[in-house]
C-alpha cells in the first residue's frame, strides 16, 4: 500500500479514535493547528483551480474534514468538562484573541456562526442544488451539441469521447456537491449546540465536581468554550467559503486570482470614475481629505495607466493579426488547404436552412448521426463525417450530395409539403405537384397538410421533407460506399479486427496480402451491396485462398461464397423463396469461351455484337417480369463476375448471384431464362 493511501486511512482511524479515546492537551493542540492548516490549503486550492473538475475530490474531502472537525469538538469538549482545560491553542483563543472578555468572545462567536450558517453555508447549499439540477437538465443538450460538432467535422472521435466523459463527470460532481453541502449546514448547527452544551454543563461540572463558585465556573468554562468555538468555527468558515467558491466556478477558464484582478481591471474608465467619486466625496463631506485624496488619486491614475496600456495592446494585436494573415497568404500551406475536400458533402440552398438549424426545429444533424450509426451496423463500414454547408449557388429548395468533391446526386424539397408515393393504384382525388422520389426514382406527389390525412387513408406512403433527404442520403452512401473505403479506413478495420481475432489477421496480412489488396476485396463487395460487417469470415476465407492466388477478383468470389447465408438472407423473399432469372446454357458457354487468361489476370473478351445481344436479352427478360429494382440474375460460379461486369454499367441495380452463393435449403424459383 502506498504512503498516500496509508496516510488517508490513518487519518480516518485517528478521527474514530478522537470520538472514543481521551487525547492529551498537547496532541489536541497539534490536531487543532492541523485543522486550521487543512482549511487554509483547501481554500487556496479552490481559489487557484481553473474548473471544478480539477478539484473533483472536494465533495468526499469535505465530508472527511467535517468529520475531523466534529471529532475535535468531541475531544475538546471531553477535555474541557473533565479537566477544565483543552490545551494552549484554545486557551490562547479564549484569552489573547478576545482579550479575556467573555461577552465579547461570545458575541464574536455568534457573528461567525451567523455568517457561516445564514450567508455562506445557505448560499453554497442553494448554488450546489441549482448547479446540480441545471447540469443534469443540460446533459441531453450538451450531448446533442457534441454529436453535431462531431458530425460537422469540427471535432474528432477522441475529442467527442473526452467531452462526453467531462459532461458525465460534471453531473456526478455537482450531484455530490449538492449532498455534501448539507453536511456543512449540519456542521454549523452542531457547532452552536456544542457551545451551549459546554457552557451549561461546564458550569454544572465546575460547581459540583471542581468545587468552583458560580463566578469562577462561568468565567473558566465560558472562556474555554468560546475559545473552542472560535478554533472550530474559523476553519469551518474557511471550508464553507471554499465550498461556495468551488460550486460557483462554472463559467471561467482561469483561477480566482486571475479572474478577479483581470475582470475588475478590464474597465479602466470605471476606475477613473470611481476615483473621481471618492475625491469628490472627500471635498464635499467632512471626511478626512488625507484619506480620500490619496486613495482617489491612486485609483484614477491606475485607470489612466491601464487605459493607455489597453489601447497599445489592441494596436499590437491588430498589427499581429495583419502580419499573420499576410504570412499565411504567402505560405504554401494556404494553397494546400484549398485543394483539400471532404469525403461526403451535403450542400443545400438557403430555403432549406431551417432543416439544419436546431433553433428553428431542424433535426437534420441528428438524422445524419443516426444514418452513420445505421450504416455502420448495416454494411460494416464507419462512414466518414458528412460535411453540411449552405450554397447560395443552388436554388433555394435544392440540395446536392458530393462524394470526394464530385456531385453524385441532387434533389429538390418543398418544406411546407409532404411527399406522397402511390401504393400502385392511383387515387384521382389526391391532388398535388407531380415529382419523382429522389432515392428510388418513383413517381410521387408533393401534397399539402390538408391532403396528408386523405393520402394516408388511401394507402399512399407519406413522408416529411427531412425523411426524404435522409432516405436519399442513405441510399447514396450505400451506393458509393466502395469509394469511401480507402487504405486508411481499411487499416482501421484491420486493427479493430486484430483486437479480437489476431491469428486470423496475421494469416492474411502482411505476408500474403497488403492493405491495398484487402481494400480492393472489401470495395468490390461494397460495390455490389454486400455488407462487410462479418470481417472474421471474410479474413478466414482470404487466409484460406490468399496463399494460392493474389487475384483480388477471384478472392472476392471466394469471399462471396463464404458469405452464402448472408447473401441468401439479403435476397430471400416470402415463403423462403428466391425468384431469379437464369442464364441459358448457350449463353454461359459463350461467356466462358470469351474469358481470356493472362499472367496479369483474367478478363472478358466478347465480341461487341454478341455482348450487345446478350445485354438486350437480359433487359427484355427483366422488363417482362416488371420488377427491375429487385431483379436477380442467377448463373454458374465460373461466369458470375463476368456477367456482372457486362451489365453493371447499364443495369447497376440488378443483383448477379452464383449457385454457390445460395444456401441449399432455400427454394430457387426461375421466372425467366436469358437466351440469345
Amino acid at each position: 500500500m502506498s504512503f498516500k493511501n496509508l496516510s488517508v486511512l490513518l487519518g480516518v482511524i485517528l478521527i474514530i479514535a478522537m470520538l472514543v479515546i481521551p487525547f492529551p492537551p498537547v496532541l489536541l493542540d497539534f490536531l487543532i493547528i492541523s485543522n486550521i492548516l487543512l482549511a487554509l490549503i483547501i481554500i487556496l486550492v479552490s481559489m487557484n483551480m481553473n474548473e471544478p473538475l480539477q478539484f473533483s475530490v472536494f465533495p468526499s474531502l469535505l465530508l472527511l474534514v467535517t468529520l475531523f472537525r466534529l471529532g475535535l469538538n468531541v475531544s475538546t469538549t471531553r477535555s474541557i468538562l473533565s479537566k477544565a482545560e483543552a490545551g494552549n491553542v484554545i486557551d490562547t483563543f479564549g484569552n489573547f484573541v478576545i482579550g479575556g472578555n467573555v461577552l465579547v468572545g461570545f458575541v464574536v462567536f455568534l457573528i461567525l456562526v451567523i455568517i457561516q450558517f445564514i450567508v455562506i453555508t445557505k448560499g453554497a447549499e442553494r448554488v450546489s442544488e441549482v448547479a446540480a439540477r441545471f447540469t443534469l437538465d443540460a446533459m441531453p443538450g450538451k450531448q446533442m451539441s457534441i454529436d453535431a460538432d462531431l458530425n460537422a467535422g469540427m471535432i474528432s472521435d477522441t475529442e467527442a469521447r473526452d467531452r462526453r466523459e467531462k459532461i458525465e463527470k460534471e453531473a456526478d460532481f455537482y450531484g455530490a456537491m449538492d449532498g455534501a453541502s448539507k453536511f456543512v449546514k449540519g456542521d454549523a448547527i452542531a457547532g452552536i449546540i456544542i457551545v451551549i452544551i459546554n457552557i451549561i454543563f461546564g458550569i454544572i461540572v465546575g460547581m459540583m465536581q471542581m468545587g468552583m463558585d458560580l463566578g469562577s465556573a462561568v468565567t473558566t468554562y465560558t472562556l474555554l468554550t468560546v475559545g473552542d468555538g472560535l478554533v472550530s468555527q474559523i476553519p469551518a468558515l474557511i471550508v464553507s467559503t471554499a465550498t461556495g467558491i468551488v460550486v460557483t466556478r462554472a463559467a471561467s477558464d482561469g483561477n480566482l486570482g486571475e479572474d478577479v484582478t483581470g475582470q475588475l481591471l478590464s474597465y479602466p474608465n470605471m476606475l477613473i470614475i470611481a476615483g473621481t467619486t471618492i475625491f469628490l466625496l472627500g471635498i464635499f463631506t467632512p471626511i478626512n481629505n488625507f484619506i480620500t485624496i490619496p486613495i482617489s488619486l491612486t485609483v484614477a491614475s491606475g485607470g489612466f495607466v491601464l487605459l493607455r496600456s489597453q489601447r497599445e495592446q489592441e494596436q499590437l494585436e491588430i498589427d499581429d493579426v495583419d502580419e499573420v494573415q499576410t504570412e499565411q497568404f504567402k505560405s504554401p500551406e494556404s494553397v494546400m488547404d484549398i485543394i483539400g475536400f471532404d469525403p461526403i458533402e451535403f450542400e443545400f440552398g438557403y430555403g432549406l436552412i431551417p432543416l439544419a438549424d436546431a433553433n428553428q426545429g431542424g433535426d437534420l444533424l441528428d438524422r445524419i448521426i443516426m444514418i452513420r450509426r445505421q450504416l455502420a451496423l448495416e454494411i460494416g463500414l464507419v462512414i466518414p463525417v458528412v460535411r453540411i454547408r449552405d450554397n447560395i449557388q443552388l436554388q433555394p429548395n435544392e440540395y446536392r450530395i458530393k462524394v470526394k468533391g464530385n456531385p453524385v446526386a441532387t434533389g429538390s424539397i418543398m418544406l411546407d409539403h409532404y411527399l406522397a408515393m402511390s401504393p400502385g393504384i392511383d387515387d384521382e382525388t389526391i391532388e398535388g405537384i407531380e415529382t419523382t422520389e429522389p432515392a428510388f426514382g418513383l413517381p410521387a406527389l408533393w401534397i399539402n397538410e390538408e391532403m396528408k390525412e386523405k393520402a394516408d387513408i388511401a394507402g399512399y406512403t407519406v413522408v416529411d421533407p427531412p425523411s426524404v433527404i435522409s432516405t436519399h442520403l442513405t441510399e447514396i452512401i450505400k451506393k458509393y460506399a466502395y469509394e469511401l473505403l480507402g487504405r486508411e479506413e481499411t487499416k482501421q478495420l484491420i486493427e479493430h479486427l486484430k483486437e479480437t481475432h489476431p491469428t486470423t489477421v496475421e494469416e492474411v496480412t502482411p505476408e500474403h496480402l497488403s492493405v491495398g489488396d484487402v481494400q480492393k476485396v472489401l470495395a468490390k463487395l461494397l460495390r455490389e451491396r454486400v455488407a462487410i460487417r462479418n470481417l472474421p469470415v471474410i479474413f478466414e476465407t482470404l487466409g484460406d485462398f490468399a496463399p494460392m492466388t493474389k487475384d483480388t477478383e477471384l478472392l472476392t468470389e471466394y469471399v462471396r461464397q463464404s458469405l452464402a447465408r448472408q447473401l441468401t438472407n439479403q435476397f430471400i423473399g416470402e415463403n423462403n423463396v428466391i425468384k431469379v432469372l437464369t442464364l441459358g446454357g448457350s449463353v454461359e458457354k459463350l461467356i466462358a469461351d470469351s474469358i481470356k487468361q493472362t499472367e496479369h489476370g483474367n478478363y472478358l473478351a466478347m465480341d461487341p455484337t454478341e455482348s450487345e445481344r446478350m445485354f438486350h436479352s437480359i433487359k427484355n427478360e427483366i422488363e417482362t417480369i416488371a420488377w427491375e429494382q429487385s431483379a436477380i440474375l442467377l448463373c454458374s460460379p465460373a461466369v458470375r463476375m463476368y456477367v456482372k461486369q457486362l451489365i453493371e454499367r447499364y443495369m447497376p441495380d440488378v443483383a448477379v448471384l452464383s449457385y454457390n452463393e445460395l444456401e441449399p435449403d432455400v427454394e430457387v424459383q426461375s421466372v425467366g431464362v436469358v437466351n440469345l
